[in-house]
């Protein structure tokens, strides 16, 4: 009886049973990406109601821009937003090429980082009378845009309309999702993202091309 007991514990010494907490932390994580999914389903079918009436591209890679200004070619209505991409002589050069007349083109150079991307353009479109847009940004960035474009710009009533630009790799990671989801909702309170408080690194869980010079990489 002593040998069994004795082997029993030295069973758990070195398997412990598996902590409660983490199973339940997994399980929050599920029903945190179902509600998230649940919601933008929501919003793409309520999006699928209103005409976006300009397409903002996510700088960050030269593709977007490439893919936007292609886009564009068949919404040729529609103003191109670019925020913090591509040098401006090279993104004007870039999108000329592709047949996008440069007043149709704004960059917008504020942004240091994903949530800046949408905290620094979100007034400008908003007094520009735009309620809806195209966003264009890589498919594995996408998500994390989302959830912030759904925070910010949803905050000033503008809706968000994906265009996905393709590219082959792996999803990011939820926990960037969750970062700036947190930081977006630091900007609704505070009017600060955190972006030059280091708080984006701390969460764990126009000639009518219009330029604001900024700096910082925009992923």
């Amino acid at each position: 009886m002593l040998l069994k007991l004795g082997s029993h514990r030295q069973k758990y010494l070195f398997t412990p049973p598996r902590s409660k907490s983490k199973k339940k932390g997994r399980k929050l994580g599920w029903i945190s990406i179902l509600a998230i999914g649940t919601f933008f389903a929501y919003k793409q079918i309520l999006g699928m109601l209103v005409e976006p009436k300009a397409i903002v591209v996510l700088g960050g890679e030269e593709q977007r821009e490439s893919f936007a200004a292609k886009f564009a070619q068949n919404h040729p209505d529609l103003h191109i937003w670019v925020s913090s991409g591509s040098p401006k002589e090279y993104a004007q050069l870039l999108f000329t090429k592709l047949g996008v007349p440069r007043d149709r083109v704004h960059l917008d150079y504020q942004a240091q980082d994903t949530v800046t991307n949408f905290t620094t353009l979100v007034d400008r479109l908003k007094d520009e009378g735009i309620d809806s847009v195209y966003l264009v940004t890589s498919d594995d960035h996408m998500l994390r845009a989302r959830v912030i474009g759904e925070i910010v710009f949803g905050s000033r009533g503008i809706e968000i309309e994906p265009v996905v630009v393709p590219t082959e790799r792996e999803q990011e990671p939820m926990q960037k999702c969750f970062r700036d989801g947190a930081r977006a909702v630091l900007w609704l309170a505070t009017g600060n993202t955190g972006a030059n408080l280091g708080v984006a690194n701390s969460f764990k869980l126009g000639e009518s091309v219009t330029e604001t010079q900024g700096d910082g990489e925009t992923r």
